[in-house]
């Protein structure tokens, strides 16, 4: 930085400020010149076809106002009214002050610039408009909706982990936008708590996640002998408990990651058990088929578990039930092993059918008459029979 040479108090003082606040002393004094232009220009006036000038002497900061006629600068004089020192000098006060105040935001979020993708702990301060605002120490923190969870409720002086996703231009000017809602938060939360996965033993290789409902994690080990998924679980669980507590209960699927499409969406379903896959490597889709009673394991509540799974691994995932095999009906099956839905079962044996056997006795006649048999039931029960 190119310092004044301070021969007086002022100069002395300016070289001090600039050098402490890191900003330039010409820069300083040109901003001061045109704030002091556009104060005379606020309580004076400007003569149409004049032009107008400031200068501030960085030795004495003693200011002068020149004017001149347009095209005539050699007919410059002082234009300087009585008592014009004073608003100079509370200008240059203010301008100082306004740069000293831009040169510390600027220094703040270049140094939170350099901590996108860390974690931050913040509380926080307070509600502007759909915005939070966190405090995260030196500077403040906005949270937009976008970067919520519904599922959370957010209280004043709440103490809560956040992510610093960036730093975006705004109307206010520059601002740190963190997160809670972000995958990756969930990624940094695990490089806290899994020292394999700071240290890079155990890589994170993919997350989907529905915020403040469950995330699934894919990891894998780069060095032999370290099980990527018991390191990350860790012993009884501690690990992820830590970090489903630091997410607010949201569920947690950490599952082993592999280059075999086939094996790394049978993991990404899991807890459903005995699927079978078959790919399309080129239209990305994976044909899925498992035994009935797995399907609502597979597909999740609403379908969640089938769609983090396919976020997952980038393939579209069809999810078919295996095609029931055909074996004989013997006449000792009771109803339930017939296929009869539960509430034309439960009817049937308020009347007193109870087996197979027993139902091929009544005529269509006796079933219409019984109590909470509609039309689509008795159709099931004619396609059983036969």
């Amino acid at each position: 930085m190119a310092m004044l040479k301070a021969r007086t108090e002022f100069a002395s003082a300016l070289n001090q400020v600039c050098a402490e606040r890191g900003i330039e002393p010409e820069v300083v004094l040109e901003t001061i010149e045109a704030a002091i232009l556009a104060a005379y220009r606020r309580d004076f006036g400007l003569k149409e076809g004049y032009e107008y000038e400031a200068e501030i002497d960085p030795e004495t900061g003693q200011t002068k106002l020149f004017s001149w006629p347009e095209s005539e600068k050699k007919k410059r004089k002082e234009i300087a009214p009585p008592g014009f020192g004073r608003i100079a000098a509370q200008v240059a006060k203010q301008v100082l002050l306004q740069k000293i105040r831009e040169a510390e935001k600027t220094a703040v979020l270049d140094e939170y610039s350099k901590r996108i993708g860390t974690l931050v702990n913040g509380m926080v301060l307070r509600f502007d408009g759909p915005n939070v605002i966190v405090d995260i120490g030196k500077a403040e923190g906005t949270m937009p909706p976008s970067e919520q969870v519904r599922a959370e409720q957010y209280r004043l002086n709440q103490r809560l982990t956040f992510f610093i996703k960036d730093i975006r231009d705004s109307a206010r000017g520059r601002e740190i936008v963190v997160s809670r809602a972000d995958k990756d938060l969930v990624g940094a939360l695990f490089r806290r708590e899994v020292p394999e996965v700071a240290s890079g033993a155990v890589e994170i290789k993919g997350i989907a996640r529905e915020p403040g409902s469950r995330s699934k994690v894919a990891v894998s080990s780069t060095q032999i002998g370290v099980d990527p998924v018991g390191s990350c679980v860790g012993q009884k669980g501690v690990r992820v408990q830590a970090v489903i507590n630091e997410l607010e209960g949201e569920k947690i699927d950490i599952i082993q990651h592999s280059d075999n499409p086939e094996k790394f969406i049978i993991a990404a379903l899991s807890p459903a058990e005995g699927i079978k896959v078959a790919i399309d490597e080129e239209k990305k889709t994976a044909s899925v088929t498992m035994p009935d009673d797995q399907l609502s394991l597979a597909i999740g509540k609403d379908g969640q578990n089938v769609r983090l799974a396919a976020k997952l691994t980038g393939y579209k995932i069809d999810i078919k039930g295996a095609k029931k095999v055909v074996v004989p009906i013997k006449e000792e099956l009771d109803l339930v092993q017939v296929g009869l839905a539960k509430r034309a079962v439960n009817a049937l044996e308020k009347a007193g059918v109870k087996t197979l056997k027993e139902l091929k006795e009544k005529s269509e006649e006796d079933l219409a008459q019984i109590k909470g048999l509609g039309p689509k039931a008795l159709k099931e029960i004619q396609k059983a029979l036969k």
